[in-house]
């Protein structure tokens, strides 16, 4: 197996404060804005976007809270679950932007999951899309708003998103079994 890192701590900075930049000028400013993470990584990109953007606007505090999919995904019976996590979102989602976060965009079934869930606690005036990586493989018309690095990748190889809050150490890469097999 291959691994090769395709985003550094610094470069992942350098998206994330781009992404915050554009949702607020998206946004025009902070006014009715909720960031939401989804479960794990998601959740740690949402803080560090919201602390961004409270930065930026000076005096504006952004809600950043967790949306757990777990039991809205679609292939439950076909892969392995995660515990349910919590969802933190402020009382009213309601009339908000909201802006989903993920760490790495592939087939849409889970942003597909989190739109349900969303569903199910109120009706947000619109719903922005953020992730890390867009690694294409779509199965569903979905599409990030905001996208730190669009990284093309084949369907048999894994994109490792390592946050420091999570893992200890912060960089993206592209697992590859492919180039293994070609060296033997």
């Amino acid at each position: 197996m291959s691994t090769r890192i395709v985003l550094s701590e610094a470069d992942i900075a350098r998206a994330l404060t781009r992404i915050s930049h554009e949702i607020l000028e998206s946004n025009r400013g902070t006014q009715g804005l909720v960031i939401l993470g989804i479960p794990t990584r998601g959740v740690t990109l949402a803080r560090r976007i919201a602390a961004n953007i409270s930065r930026i606007e000076q005096g504006s505090d952004v809600f950043a809270g967790s949306l757990d999919v777990t039991m809205y995904r679609d292939d439950l019976a076909h892969t392995r679950t995660r515990t349910p996590g919590r969802t933190s979102v402020p009382a009213s989602i309601d009339g908000a932007t909201v802006v989903l976060v993920d760490d790495v965009l592939f087939s849409g079934r889970t942003i597909r999951a989190a739109l349900d869930a969303l569903n199910d606690i109120g009706r947000p005036r619109i719903v922005r899309l953020a992730a890390l990586v867009d690694r294409g493989h779509r199965e569903l018309p979905i599409r990030a708003d905001f996208v730190g690095k669009n990284l093309p990748s084949a369907y048999d190889e894994r994109i490792n998103v390592h946050l420091a809050e999570n893992d200890g150490d912060e960089f993206v890469a592209i697992e590859s079994k492919r180039d293994s097999e070609a060296d033997a």
